[in-house]
């Protein structure tokens, strides 16, 4: 799908742009079909993809899409931001899930104290 080479920066670049076109789209299903496929790939994702991948989820109405993309993303020992934090919250808002996003601003609460949050 994706003609990219295991860890090249090519690929990675190629990559997230090809997610972030999805967003733009709203092509949620697409990103996360790029998402299994640079995984199968063995391509080096970093948080960008992972955060692109939850926005274009965001934007289609699929909340619950968005939310585990980012927690893969935290099981994968990549360190959230505030960018992550901001889908997040943003993708609960958008499906009426509001006790969610609490407990994100919550972590976020937590996570600013410890100085463990990210710009």
């Amino acid at each position: 799908m994706l003609g990219i080479g295991r860890g090249s920066r090519e690929g990675v670049i190629s990559l997230e742009a090809s997610i972030k076109n999805c967003g733009r789209t709203k092509q949620w299903s697409v990103a996360l079909r790029l998402l299994r496929e640079g995984l199968r790939l063995g391509v080096q994702l970093v948080p960008g993809h992972y955060i692109a991948i939850a926005s274009a989820c965001r934007k289609g109405g699929q909340w619950q899409h968005a939310l585990s993309v980012l927690s893969d993303m935290w099981k994968a020992k990549l360190e959230p931001n505030v960018i992550s934090y901001n889908v997040g919250i943003s993708a609960c808002e958008k499906g009426g899930q509001w006790q969610r996003a609490l407990a994100l601003l919550s972590e976020i609460r937590a996570s600013s104290g410890s100085g463990r949050l990210r710009c």
